[in-house]
Order: C-alpha cells, then sequence, then structure tokens
C-alpha cells in the first residue's frame, strides 16, 4: 500500500458544507464556514486514498497565495508549476498559485484540536517552500469546485501572504519554475492554470 493510501487526513462530511451554506467557485463568508469546518465537532481522519474518491466527504486544504507589491505598485503572485512527484497526480504539469496541502493526523499530535489545522498549514509551507522574508497572512476566503472531480473530494480554504520582499523559493523539487509574476499576466493566461488557481485569481485580482 502507497504512503497516500496509508496517510489519514482531515475531512469534514459534504453534508456539513451544504447546511453551513453551498456554494460553487469562491466564498469570502469565512465566519460562516471557518469554526465548524475547522475545529467543529464533525472534523475526523480517514484513510486519503479512500476520500480521494468518495465525494460524501470533503478534504480541507489550506491553500496559500504569496503576494509581492513590487516598488512602482505592481502586484505580483507567486506562481509555479506542478511536477509529477506532487501527490494528487489529476494536477500534474498544471501551473498553480497556491501552496499547500492536506491536514494530516500527525498534525493532530501537537496538542488542541484548534492548533492542528494551523499546524499543518505551516508543516506543508516549510516543506514546499522556503521564505525567507517577513509576510503578513490573512485567510480571505473559501474554494469549492464541484466541476471537477478533484474539486469534489476537496475544499480550499484560501490564505494570502502579503511578503515584504519576493524571497519565496521552492524547496520540492517537483514545484517547477517558481517565480513572482505580475498578477495581470497571470490573468491573461488563466486557461493554464488548475481551477482552483483561476477561481482565486479571478475573484481576487480580476
Amino acid at each position: 500500500m502507497s504512503t497516500v493510501a496509508e496517510e489519514r487526513i482531515l475531512v469534514v462530511p459534504t453534508s456539513l458544507f451544504h447546511e453551513l451554506g453551498y456554494f460553487q467557485g469562491f466564498s469570502r463568508e469565512i465566519d460562516r464556514y471557518w469554526p465548524q469546518l475547522v475545529t467543529g465537532d464533525h472534523v475526523e481522519y480517514r484513510a486519503r486514498g479512500e476520500m480521494e474518491e468518495d465525494p460524501s466527504f470533503k478534504q480541507l486544504i489550506p491553500y496559500v497565495l504569496f503576494r509581492w507589491t513590487s516598488p512602482d505598485g505592481t502586484l505580483h503572485l507567486f506562481e509555479y508549476q506542478r511536477g509529477s512527484g506532487q501527490g494528487e497526480r489529476r494536477l500534474h504539469a498544471k501551473c498553480s498559485v497556491g501552496i499547500g496541502g492536506h491536514i494530516s493526523s500527525i498534525d493532530a499530535e501537537i496538542g488542541p484540536s484548534h492548533h492542528v489545522y494551523r499546524e499543518g498549514m505551516r508543516r506543508e509551507l516549510d516543506e514546499e517552500v522556503t521564505i525567507d522574508t517577513p509576510y503578513d497572512e490573512t485567510v480571505v476566503g473559501l474554494i469549492n469546485d464541484d466541476e471537477t472531480p478533484v474539486g469534489r473530494v476537496h475544499l480550499g480554504m484560501v490564505h494570502l501572504c502579503d511578503v515584504e520582499n519576493p524571497n519565496v523559493r521552492p524547496r520540492e523539487a517537483d514545484i517547477l519554475d517558481g517565480r513572482f509574476t505580475p498578477a495581470s499576466d497571470i490573468l491573461a493566461r488563466l486557461d493554464q492554470f488548475e481551477s482552483w488557481s483561476q477561481i482565486a485569481v479571478r475573484a481576487l485580482f480580476g
């Protein structure tokens, strides 16, 4: 059995998401969803191999965008291309502006439940990128995309990190060609990006 199949990840019932208020695309209503989805009684850990094909659960994913404003006022976003070694095979070769991944049961070993999500996000960032600059992080919304097979089993919690300098570099070998690009340039070629990036960029920078 593969490591991915054995891993136990944080999920919530899709029915809970519908009870809180179903949407397709992007929602800025953080207070409506965050408490119950991140720290509520319905949070549990299940085998990732099973959850990848089970739309009755949503895997909760931190999706972190890095934004840098150059001295001339131009907004830039960190972008990269997903290599074949990244866990979600259905996203290979796609461009992305989001860094992050699953919250694992190993993150639950660090203490109270309300810290688990943050610990998982910190671990994912540490694994995927090196951040050599001060930054401010804010939760700005959620992504749901039931129009793709990947989206039907995931729910994105979107974080925006404003970095002081563009000193964010890939740490994983399969985060390819990482760089800061003007948001206007990314908007002009959004069809090259995975669906979550398309949704987030249109909502936040379109």
